[in-house]
């Protein structure tokens, strides 16, 4: 989807919610979209949206993760360097998506399919608990670093 059309999708999410597209939000959006595939944390978002925007604080930049996050246009993620990272999720997507993550080199890849649905109806059939969600990191080595 490109970034014209996120834009607006999450410009009516945020106005069903009871808040505003505002510069600051959009300046943050804005981050988040052009590094799609980095899973960066608060503080390199707001690096990079220091460099834009030099008048936006850190505290506006967590602010606005965080109203993402509950809007569920970002997922909050963690891996093992105890930083929460931030990843949009994608349009339409029932779950967040899969990672694998190299514990060698720290690279990061995303799965996109929706891998667990098998064990998703298991645990809701077995267990009667209704899944909304779940998180799945494998954690092991990269191609590269299998190379090396």
């Amino acid at each position: 989807m490109d970034t014209t059309t996120t834009m607006k999708k999450v410009k009516q999410q945020l106005h069903e919610a009871g808040f505003k597209l505002t510069p600051q939000r959009e300046a943050t959006l804005l981050v988040l979209l052009e590094n799609e595939k980095d899973h960066l944390s608060a503080e390199e978002v707001f690096f990079f949206v220091k460099r834009k925007s030099p008048e936006i604080g850190l505290a506006t930049v967590y602010r606005t993760l965080e109203i993402l996050t509950e809007l569920h246009v970002v997922d909050k993620v963690s891996f093992n360097d105890g930083v929460s990272r931030y990843d949009l999720r994608k349009e339409g997507a029932q779950h967040f998506h899969h990672h694998l993550l190299c514990i060698e080199c720290g690279n990061i890849e995303e799965i996109e399919e929706d891998l667990l649905g098998d064990v998703e109806e298991i645990v809701e059939n077995k267990y009667h608990f209704v899944v909304k969600d779940h998180r799945l990191t494998f954690h092991g080595l990269c191609q590269n670093c299998q190379k090396k």
